[in-house]
């Protein structure tokens, strides 16, 4: 059977996924769908792999490569913008807070077209190995992978010969990057907890106001990359959380906020690294506070492709997309996918795809609007365009699979 016969599953799959999204470590209901669909196709399926929603599935057909194919299940606390039918209007709660749910970083798209590939595969008798499939949680907390490391390697004692992964990026659809070397960025996250004394808003005399210290951390954080880090070198600090008060007449004894770091190289993450302590615990000395307690949250390894192995994929891709297939550039987002090929010390490829209206896309990009007019990764509309973003995610990981199955 053809890409074309399973294009209304995989279409009403993603339909399905996207209306229905979870947050991380909490994917409980997507991840017995993955499941029931392994099911399904024959695959030994193995439920609750390192944590209560991982999912893994392996189809052994003959001597061969093993090969493991990924996609990542969870969704974010973002609330979707009116743009589609299926737009989700699933709500939950984080850190005390309602918030929205949605598919905001594409891993429906993930999802379908790895069932899409499965589906695919498992009706193939042209090939012979085992396929291993990982639906892994909590990717947006940089903890699914991790999580599964050891599960994994008790579920597969003699390792895998390469792990595959894919993502959908605000790019033209039907376009395929693919580049050997460092792709994706590491990222660092901290917790900064500022600790002042709290008082009444008349008297501010009286306190060492918090809001004001930490906001001014804030500001000088900002200059670490435009000061402290070269031009040539790419980095990103992002503060991405700011939380402090409870009433307006009432200076509080503490704010919290977090920072994320995004870099490629260890000598421009260590200078980052320290550049934040300093400046955050000089600002505490400054205005005669105590030191502040800064904690490391979130932490995920650059995303580096095997050389071979990426020359093998994009040989592939070269075939099956032809001028579609493109080099692909450094991106400083981050990924946790290769956590799992370290469990065996295993080569690895990871590469994007576009999910947007290619002729939207050309044409901000000839404007210089491409930032402003083509959604971001996390933002609340981010909702890729169904095709062609879905044949070409599902004829990406069925191409690359079998570049190295016999």
């Amino acid at each position: 059977m053809t890409l074309a016969t399973h294009r209304p599953f995989i279409e009403d799959l993603y339909r399905e996924l996207h209306a229905n999204p979870e947050l991380s470590n909490r994917e409980h209901r997507t991840a017995a769908r993955m499941a029931e669909l392994l099911r399904e196709r024959g695959f030994e399926t193995h439920e609750q792999v390192g944590a209560a929603t991982g999912v893994v599935g392996i189809l052994r057909r003959g001597e061969g490569p093993t090969v493991l194919l990924r996609a990542d299940m969870d969704a974010l606390p973002v609330t979707e913008a009116e743009r589609v039918p299926y737009r989700s209007t699933a709500t939950d709660q984080l850190d005390g807070q309602a918030t929205g749910v949605m598919h905001a970083c594409g891993h429906d798209t993930h999802m379908a077209s790895l069932q899409g590939a499965l589906a695919i595969l498992a009706e193939q008798d042209d090939w012979a190995g085992t396929i291993v499939a990982v639906f892994q949680p909590a990717e947006e907390v940089m903890q699914g992978a991790m999580g599964m490391q050891d599960a994994l390697r008790e579920l597969l004692p003699g390792g895998i010969d390469i792990a595959l992964g894919q993502h959908v990026m605000p790019a033209a659809a039907g376009e395929v990057q693919t580049a050997a070397g460092p792709l994706m960025a590491a990222s660092d996250h901290f917790i900064v907890t500022v600790h002042g004394r709290g008082g009444h808003g008349s008297q501010p005399e009286k306190t060492i106001d918090p809001i004001v210290l930490a906001a001014s951390m804030v500001l000088r954080l900002q200059t670490i990359v435009s000061r402290e880090v070269a031009p040539a070198d790419r980095a990103v600090l992002t503060i991405g959380t700011f939380h402090a008060g409870v009433k307006q007449n009432i200076i509080p004894d503490s704010a919290r906020f977090e920072i994320n770091i995004r870099t490629f190289e260890p000598q421009v993450r260590a200078r980052m690294i320290a550049a934040i302590e300093r400046i955050v615990q000089g600002e505490c000395a400054v205005a005669g506070a105590p030191a502040a307690t800064i904690e490391t949250g979130d932490i995920a390894p650059l995303t580096v492709n095997d050389a071979d192995a990426a020359a093998t994929v994009g040989a592939a891709f070269d075939e099956a997309f032809g001028a579609a297939h493109v080099p692909s550039p450094q991106y400083l987002g981050s990924e946790d996918f290769s956590y799992l090929p370290a469990v065996w010390d295993a080569p690895y490829v990871f590469w994007m795809y576009g999910g947007f209206d290619p002729e939207l896309v050309g044409q901000a990009r000839e404007r210089g609007t491409f930032d402003v007019e083509v959604p971001s990764n996390h933002a609340p509309d981010f909702i890729p365009v169904l095709q062609p973003t879905l044949d070409t995610a599902t004829t990406a990981m069925v191409t690359a699979a079998r570049a190295f199955l016999a």
